[in-house]
């Protein structure tokens, strides 16, 4: 059942001009990921975000090309890297940013933070900060989806460091085993935190990994958003027909450090690798493939990224003026509510 890389085919020719809007909106989601993530950057900086705050820059296609495969009911969870997750499948800047501030109006009523990104009726169930913890959640998503026979597929995105986690080896096992429409997308953009691949794993090929459970495993080129858009539906067509699950080994790169605290280059790499990497900006590549097609120009690009910038600029000034929680909303949605109205904390003696 496992395939390799060499046996899957990229895709060849020109693109289509019937699908040229979808195109764009690829463009346009990355740019705003992209600037998103720059002001996150800023706000952080200035002390408008507390804890941590890991950015997504150079990894946008991974997330846009992915979700543009998947149904409006699906599942998704994230590792702590998801801002670019988020706005991909449609949570607003607005309330991503708020969340980030940490008020109210946040998607997570500013109790997440940048780690705990949830929207439910988007299907976008975090935003995990445990490495790993949510592989076996995402499986879980993928056991329901096939106990109500529904069309469902669970997708779950982690880095390549989850990957030696006892979680990982346990959570594929019983999909491959159970046969569950699930689809795990390992973004190896090569170091945890600062610790290289080749350091911490015994083999480099992470999607070789699959094979021990006899799963559909690729490596994809997660710096271009249509290859790794035609991974993800070849994916999906598995999970949807087959009922079968996947493991996508993404290879991709950070261009900014593990988080905020870490510098861009840090002692682990060094400056000309990451600007060897910069060669490959998968904003940079859609761009110049779209005007190559005659789909987009230079004019309509720099203008498309004039309003993203204006559009995370307001996003800023609501998360700046949206009020903080009440106080009273530390105790709220601590329990699941049980049909008798008993959805908060218990704070009496």
């Amino acid at each position: 059942m496992a395939t390799t890389a060499a046996a899957r085919p990229r895709p060849r020719g020109g693109l289509d001009p019937g699908l040229a809007d979808k195109y764009r909106d690829w463009l346009r989601q990355m740019l705003l990921i992209r600037r998103f993530e720059e002001k996150a950057g800023e706000a952080y900086s200035l002390g408008k975000i507390g804890g941590f705050c890991h950015l997504y820059i150079g990894q946008e296609a991974v997330a846009v090309g992915s979700l543009a495969a998947l149904g409006d009911d699906d599942y998704i969870t994230c590792s702590y890297r998801e801002h670019g997750h988020a706005l991909a499948r449609g949570i607003s800047p607005q309330t991503v940013m708020a969340e980030l501030f940490g008020k109210a109006a946040g998607c997570s009523k500013g109790k997440g933070g940048s780690m705990h990104l949830f929207d439910a009726s988007l299907g976008f169930l975090g935003g995990h900060a445990i490495v790993g913890a949510h592989i076996p959640l995402a499986t879980g998503m993928a056991f329901a989806a096939k106990y109500r026979d529904t069309s469902q597929v669970a997708v779950c995105y982690f880095g390549e460091a989850a990957v030696n986690n006892g979680a990982f080896h346990e959570a594929l096992n019983m999909a491959a085993l159970w046969k569950l429409p699930a689809i795990y997308i390992c973004e190896n953009n090569r170091y945890g935190m600062g610790t290289a691949l080749e350091r911490a794993s015994a083999i480099y090929d992470i999607s070789e990994r699959a094979s021990s459970y006899d799963m559909a495993n690729e490596v994809v080129d997660g710096q271009d958003v249509l290859i790794m858009h035609a991974a993800m539906e070849r994916a999906v067509q598995r999970a949807r027909t087959a009922k079968i699950p996947t493991l996508l080994e993404v290879r991709t790169y950070r261009f900014m450090g593990h988080s905020m605290s870490d510098p861009i280059h840090g002692h682990y790499r060094t400056k000309e690798e990451v600007e060897g990497q910069r060669k490959r900006d998968p904003i940079a590549l859609w761009s110049q493939r779209l005007i190559a097609e005659g789909l987009m120009d230079e004019a309509a690009i720099k203008a498309l990224d004039k309003e993203i910038i204006r559009e995370v600029e307001e996003a800023y000034q609501f998360a700046e003026e949206a009020p903080d929680p009440e106080p009273e909303e530390l105790y709220r949605d601590v329990y699941a509510e049980d049909g008798g109205g008993r959805g908060t904390a218990d704070t009496g003696s």
